[in-house]
């Protein structure tokens, strides 16, 4: 349970589920999920990081308990604007957290590379699990040996409204097939069907024709801050070309993270071994200590609720 929840406004009205978790005055990080996932998909790395840090954690737009956008609301502009809120809100100037994103949310963090909040406001960042363009002709997931028609098929399956239905034995092993190494133990993958699956289907058709469209090359070298890269090897949705290719155009990468047998799902497949990233760069490159480093700028706080 989170310490406190806050309701974030970004920058066109949208309201964004924001949560904190962990000791008051601790070094911050802030987790942006991926596509049709919620704040739940980090559950793992939130146990194992809010004993000690003060972990930031928010609902992209859509999803979790975030209101859909409207129609013009589907955009990687949109995206980064919902992170510099968030970062503006439970991170005050003069303070720095490490910032880490998930696929769809380390995509948040190239889109905001360029942004001014982002600059002054995270020491670090993790790139987990993702890739910046041709997201669809390197995609393995339906193993076609034309790049065009993996591209065509792909695009069609990402901006699909059919509903996926309940959870069952068949979809789970379609999840475990996709988004996981072949090695997911059941529970795992029991865990990743059902914030899948609860994903509203207009909001995974809107976000996922943004997937299909996906340039942001150009805002790789933007992100300067110290980065890390993590993919597993066995990754369906962002194989490893993609990793690679963040590592060589990134101004200042730490490392590259392969991560054996591995698929999509890092955080929840070795929540450990994406922790001990995380952990390593806050040691590194530190954010303060002190007084509270995420207590929020009123300014941009619609509601807030104090949790048990």
């Amino acid at each position: 349970m989170p310490e406190r929840e806050l309701t974030v406004v970004s920058a066109d009205g949208s309201r964004i589920h924001t949560e904190l978790h962990g000791p008051e005055g601790a070094p911050a990080v802030v987790l942006a999920h991926g596509w049709v996932c919620s704040t739940a998909f980090w559950a793992p790395v939130v146990r194992a990081l809010s004993t000690d840090h003060r972990v930031i954690l928010y609902d992209q737009r859509g999803h979790g308990r975030s209101p859909a956008p409207g129609p013009g609301g589907y955009s990687t502009e949109a995206l980064a604007d919902d992170l510099v809120a968030v970062v503006e809100a439970v991170i005050p100037l003069g303070r720095r957290a490490v910032l880490a994103g998930h696929s769809m949310g380390a995509m948040t963090l190239m889109a905001a590379a360029d942004r001014p909040v982002l600059r002054e406001r995270a020491a670090a960042a993790v790139l987990c699990s993702t890739g910046a363009a041709r997201l669809m002709e390197r995609s393995r997931v339906v193993p076609l040996r034309s790049p065009r028609a993996r591209a065509r098929v792909h695009r069609l399956l990402l901006g699909s409204r059919a509903p996926l239905g309940p959870v069952t034995p068949l979809s789970k092993r379609l999840v475990r097939y996709v988004t996981m190494g072949p090695g997911a133990d059941p529970a795992t993958v029991e865990v990743a069907a059902r914030i899948l699956h609860a994903c509203p289907r207009v909001v995974r058709a809107g976000w996922g024709r943004v997937l299909a469209a996906l340039e942001l090359d150009a805002r790789i070298g933007q992100l300067t801050m110290p980065t890390a890269v993590i993919v597993g090897t066995a990754d369906r949705l962002t194989p490893t070309e993609h990793a690679h290719a963040l590592a060589a155009a990134l101004p200042h990468c730490t490392g590259l993270t392969e991560l054996p047998g591995l698929g999509h799902m890092t955080p929840l497949e070795d929540p450990e071994a994406v922790t001990g990233v995380i952990r390593g760069l806050v040691e590194e490159y530190g954010t303060s200590r002190g007084t509270d480093p995420t207590a929020p700028q009123e300014s941009q706080v619609e509601a807030k609720e104090q949790t048990a």
